[in-house]
């Protein structure tokens, strides 16, 4: 039987009264943290390509206790967390370590609304690392592992039929003491690897769907040549003939295009000259699903969005290169980790995480390498919005070396840098992955490609960096284009490189560049480089440690020189050597690394954005 609500429920929540929240000291902060508080962190709804009117946030203060993992359930909890910030992080108002040996503990209080009644109730969590397991009113729902993406589990046959409802939830986390994938972070944070960030660090939230059927997803891809747009759209319970999807396609808010078809097959509606999605024109439609049962009642709408575009190679000036609408264009951007000092993975704000793109752009950069992490699904949000190519990588495991050289001499003449931090990651053979951690590894790559297929920014896929984890390159490689043929493949980012996929990518932080080798049938481009250091005292993570860039140099003047130097090597080579993209490493500094073109709190940006966007321009010029 399905619940009934009783009225909503206006619920005193213990850790609502007699708890102050506030961040942990010690750390730098970010302007956007000094704003939030427990009744505004991240009131965004979540999932902007698939949005459903009726959901309910539970961000905000829980209960949590930190066990080791072996013991049962708490009977009490000690503490309060800001949810969704992570345990060690400033935000949380915890800022503790968590170990492999502990097993994290949340609970929250919450209450159903009324006019929900009779409906599926969805709990969903956006990204919690990494083990998970729920209990909605001590009755366990399910669990979940891995650390990037979203699940969610119909919470209705557990909810009591009136008062408020109880969910708890436990996470363990290995981080970089487990083969589980982890991008960047690690248990002795120094040099290239960071802070960890254990459990919920992605909005929780709560949505009330038809219990006859609902939309689950919708898979959009988009055809520049003729038009199309093709948009499956996925259904619960919906199988059958009994249900039709309506899609109405708009712009300017103005109805262009409709159809109907079953749930789970294909639609496709013609776009009348169709206004193309790139960076100068981030031109987006709007497109309405409604699921409609025989009786001609509507059982579920949900709104979303899509861009016309195509990413391809072609041929130009002699060489295979990256193209845009069936145009070339330079793909140019900067290395972007995501981290903050505030919330780590988890920016302190959606405002404060929009900035980033804002400010890249402002830059002159077409283009974000999204770094070893996956982003909250806003992020990609903004990028549609705003107009930037994203080359997104998946988040990585293995092991990673590092080296601290001295002075080195250089063509330059450079003799003021004096911190030369090389990562060593592997340049032979693929490693041996037995079948736990390949299988883990696959269905988190699936995730990736499919939770974000529709976002138009993406058109680059990299599914392993510089060896970390690196197995079956050419297999992976291929079953990432057979999942998304609509774009594009780095198999390996720097390195291990192997000769399959479409772009053949090497790194190169050496004050004087190396030029990647001429590929006939592969475009070109050069994933890392750069890496040019300078603290600025007032805006260290940790003053007292050693503050380190590829090249380290102590003043503006001197950065801005060593950047057109190597920026000048990067636009010889596309003009004489075909390449046709270059990432810039990196866009703010990250804890011990100062090679940011914006310190780790965003308070300065190190070179003028005017300068950086003049010095830019020549490398579109030529695409136009």
């Amino acid at each position: 039987m399905k619940p009934h609500f009783l009225p909503f429920v206006i619920l005193i929540v213990l850790n609502s009264f007699g708890q102050k929240w506030q961040p942990i000291d010690g750390k730098i902060m970010s302007r956007w943290a000094k704003k939030v508080t427990p009744d505004n962190v991240w009131q965004e709804y979540p999932r902007p390509q698939f949005k459903r009117s009726t959901w309910k946030n539970l961000n905000g203060i829980w209960d949590y206790a930190i066990l080791k993992s072996n013991q049962p359930k708490p009977k009490s909890f000690v503490g309060k967390i800001l949810v969704p910030f992570s345990f060690e992080s400033a935000l949380s108002g915890v800022g503790k370590s968590i170990t492999p040996e502990d097993k994290m503990w949340y609970r929250k209080k919450f209450s159903i609304p009324s006019e929900w009644n009779g409906k599926k109730i969805l709990i969903n969590f956006e990204a919690v690392d990494h083990d998970t397991n729920i209990w909605i009113n001590g009755i366990f729902v399910g669990s979940h592992q891995g650390g990037f993406d979203r699940f969610s589990f119909d919470i209705t046959p557990f909810l009591n039929s009136s008062g408020s409802q109880t969910v708890v939830v436990s996470v363990k986390d290995g981080t970089n003491l487990s083969p589980q994938l982890r991008g960047k972070q690690h248990f002795k944070p120094s040099g290239i690897v960071y802070t960890p960030v254990s459990g919920i660090w992605q909005t929780v939230w709560l949505e009330a769907v038809s219990d006859e059927a609902y939309l689950t997803e919708v898979k959009i891809t988009t055809d520049i040549e003729s038009g199309i747009v093709k948009i499956i759209p996925y259904g619960f319970e919906a199988l059958r003939d009994r249900y039709n999807v309506k899609a109405e396609v708009f712009k300017n808010k103005s109805i262009i295009v409709e159809g109907s078809v079953s749930a789970n097959k294909q639609l496709e509606l013609k776009i009348r000259e169709p206004e193309l999605w790139s960076p100068d024109n981030p031109n987006l439609y709007d497109l309405k699903l409604t699921l409609i049962n025989l009786k001609g009642k509507k059982i579920d709408q949900i709104d979303s969005y899509f861009g016309m575009r195509k990413i391809s190679l072609g041929d130009h000036k002699g060489v295979k290169y990256l193209f845009l609408n069936n145009k070339p264009l330079f793909h140019y951007g900067t290395l972007d980790q995501g981290w903050w000092p505030d919330g780590l993975l988890t920016p302190p704000s959606d405002e404060a995480m929009r900035y980033d793109i804002e400010i890249t752009k402002a830059m002159g950069f077409n283009m974000i390498r999204k770094h070893v992490k996956i982003e909250p699904d806003r992020w990609y949000y903004h990028c549609d919005q705003l107009g930037i190519l994203v080359w997104q990588d998946m988040p990585s495991g293995g092991k990673m070396v590092e080296k601290i050289n001295g002075p080195t001499t250089n063509k330059r003449g450079d003799k003021k840098y004096y911190t030369n931090l090389q990562h060593i990651g592997r340049t032979d053979g693929d490693l041996n992955k037995n079948i736990t951690e390949s299988i883990q590894f696959e269905t988190e790559l699936r995730k990736m490609i499919n939770i974000h297929y529709n976002s138009p920014s993406i058109v680059v896929w990299v599914p392993f960096n510089e060896g970390w984890g690196q197995y079956d390159t050419c297999r992976i490689s291929d079953l990432v284009k057979g999942l998304d043929p609509s774009r594009l493949v780095i198999p390996t980012s720097g390195w291990s490189l192997r000769n399959c996929g479409d772009i053949y990518d090497i790194h190169t932080y050496d004050v004087d560049l190396k030029t990647p080798p001429y590929h006939k049938d592969k475009a070109t481009v050069i994933g890392e480089y750069g890496g040019i250091g300078l603290p600025i005292k007032k805006n260290l993570w940790n003053p007292n440690t050693i503050n380190w860039g590829y090249q380290t140099y102590n003043s503006q003047k001197e950065l801005l020189e060593s950047y057109e130097y190597k920026f000048n090597q990067i636009l010889k080579m596309k003009e004489i050597h075909g390449l046709s993209g270059a990432v810039y490493t990196q866009t703010t500094d990250v804890e011990g690394e100062v090679n940011g073109l914006l310190t780790y709190d965003r308070e300065v940006i190190k070179i003028p954005t005017k300068i950086l966007k003049n010095l830019h321009s020549p490398l579109y010029k030529e695409s136009n």
